[in-house]
């Protein structure tokens, strides 16, 4: 085969064995890799509780990865959300894909629980599974000493084994495969980690025509404002973002009580590079380099973590959001989940905290100790145990990132249509609303919205399933990749046609999500949206969401998506769709 190894690893903890099997090569194509063919594996085990042994976890590379193809080595996990119940799934980058292609497989899936803390190494065709007893509570970069030689690593910290339900896969030491907690289905099985090297090769049809497709692509980044430009990604990092969302009145301040942060100028891009002089960073032989780190090696925070732990809880203090980033990363907790949820506490008690109890609560959620026992299940469970249920800026469970959706009516959509609960990377409507790309539309009004994020939700999910970095299509699109698709595996799919498998697969997560009782009433946002501004100006106004206005554009997404009006699948677009 061209691209695809046409080989998949399944490892049994329980039995303490592994096999391979060759899946149809109807399968690969019709799901294409990483989300995709993740998902169609994940289908059958889905209404198991996620912490049940047979519950599988399942990494998936992308068929470009391990080829010349620019940007193509990321990761999609998978598994059922111990935060939500959903479909839980992550897309990474880092070394990990790769590596899974080096050692021969498109995919990993791993089932079972081991009776001891254990490892799983994978050298080529082999793995090898280790007890590890000794690493109880290891934090990441500890652990990744140990492992430093073992080839690309996913490692939980302390965090996971100490139940918290936002809990990270770490990958690389340094990126996180977050917000659903999947670094909990690590510890429920006694994994506390996997290693993965491999010297094998991935054969390309074409390698002439891959050049070519190549040198287009990287013509298209270079004329990009958003990736290239003077205060785009690869000058900034993500952190570029943030006076870009101040500015339009949409940064979430005070647990999305409101949506201006004035004091900005204090935590933004330009002050980060001032006092700390970062070094770009980024996956192997990327040119944006959207990372940063310090002088001495320490993670700077991207954009989202910035935002929620200076805005979201009233911070003005750079060096104690620089410490929240390394310690959520250190103990392996999502950033996005534990900041919000530190917000709704402050409003629940009308405390604002100072830098050492924001640190402190981080150490007690990551311990289980005192409050925070109670904070490690999540905004909305702490909420409602409460009494203050509305405090809770989540989505079917999940805490909101940092996009305030007053401010951009097709996030507000997307939020409550996401397969994943509330994320702003199933549809990124931010891309239309904010940066103009591929077309500039207005973001206070819904029409046209519904087929936006439909769309959007589509070309995303083929996005991770051929498992590539999804900021370059800021500045390619799927024509490009089509081609570099074609050129891999020598198989002709346009880029209507590669979308198209992208709507196969999220509506196959919507059958799964379905099975789980989920229906329109998740599909939904919390009350504060509807009934409160989020800034009053003389310049601007950031207004409640019209409900019925949203009620409708919901209605006109799932006659887009091919859903019934309560938002479950029909037969006839099962059918369709061939699932």
């Amino acid at each position: 085969m061209f691209g695809w190894c046409g080989k998949i690893l399944k490892i049994d903890l329980s039995e303490k064995r592994y096999n391979t099997f060759i899946p149809d090569p109807d399968i690969l194509i019709r799901f294409i890799g990483g989300r995709g063919l993740a998902g169609y594996f994940l289908k059958e085990h889905i209404t198991l509780n996620w912490d049940a042994p047979d519950m599988p976890i399942l990494f998936f590379a992308g068929p470009l990865a391990n080829t010349p193809s620019p940007f193509s080595g990321f990761t999609n996990v998978m598994s059922r959300s111990p935060l939500t119940g959903t479909v839980g799934d992550c897309s990474v980058g880092g070394n990990f894909g790769t590596q899974i292609k080096k050692a021969g497989f498109d995919g990993i899936i791993i089932t079972g629980k081991s009776d001891t803390l254990c490892g799983i190494e994978i050298h080529n065709s082999k793995a090898n599974i280790v007890q590890v007893p000794h690493m109880s509570g290891m934090q990441i970069s500890e652990t990744g000493h140990l492992l430093k030689d073992k080839g690309s690593t996913a490692v939980i910290g302390p965090a996971a084994e100490t139940g918290v339900l936002f809990s990270n896969i770490i990958f690389d030491n340094n990126i996180a495969g977050g917000r659903n907690g999947l670094g909990l289905v690590f510890a429920a099985k006694n994994l506390k980690y996997i290693t993965v090297e491999g010297t094998k090769k991935t054969k390309v049809s074409d390698s002439n025509e891959l050049e070519r497709s190549k040198e287009d692509i990287y013509r298209l980044i270079c004329a990009s404002p958003v990736l290239s430009g003077n205060f785009g990604i690869s000058k900034f990092g993500t952190a570029a973002f943030y006076d870009l969302i101040n500015g339009r009145r949409m940064m979430p301040t005070d647990n999305f009580r409101y949506s201006y942060f004035e004091h900005a100028q204090l935590l933004n891009a330009p002050s980060l590079k001032k006092l700390y002089r970062p070094k770009e960073d980024g996956c192997p032989g990327c040119s944006i380099m959207c990372k940063r780190v310090t002088q001495k090696g320490i993670s700077m925070p991207e954009f989202e973590t910035l935002s929620h732990f200076s805005a979201l809880i009233g911070n003005t203090d750079i060096k104690t959001v620089i410490s929240a980033n390394s310690f959520c990363n250190e103990t392996g907790m999502d950033a996005i989940s534990a900041a919000s949820t530190i917000a709704c506490f402050s409003e629940i008690h009308e405390i604002k905290l100072t830098s050492s109890e924001i640190l402190g609560m981080l150490a007690d959620i990551a311990d289980k100790k005192g409050e925070g026992e109670l904070l490690g299940q999540g905004a909305a469970r702490y909420a409602k145990i409460k009494g203050f249920p509305d405090a809770a800026m989540t989505v079917k469970g999940q805490e909101l990132p940092s996009y305030d959706p007053r401010g951009a009516y097709g996030m507000a959509l997307s939020y409550a249509t996401s397969t994943r609960g509330g994320c702003h990377l199933s549809a990124y409507p931010v891309s239309y609303e904010i940066l103009r790309k591929p077309v500039s539309t207005d973001r206070f009004i819904f029409e046209g919205k519904a087929r936006i994020i439909k769309n959007s939700e589509d070309l995303n999910a083929a996005i991770d399933s051929l498992a590539v970095c999804r900021y370059i299509f800021f500045a390619a699109s799927m024509e490009e990749y089509a081609r570099v698709f074609h050129a891999v595996t020598g198989i002709s799919l346009s880029a209507h046609e590669l979308i198209k498998a992208g709507e196969r697969i999220y509506y196959n997560e919507r059958i799964m999500n379905a099975a789980n009782g989920f229906s329109a009433k998740d599909d939904d946002l919390p009350s504060r949206f509807f009934n409160s501004y989020g800034y009053k100006g003389s310049d601007i106004q950031i207004r409640p969401i019209n409900r019925k206005s949203f009620l409708k554009a919901r209605a006109n997404y799932y006659k887009a998506r091919g859903l019934d009006k309560s938002g479950m699948p029909v037969a006839e677009i099962i059918k369709k769709l061939e699932l």
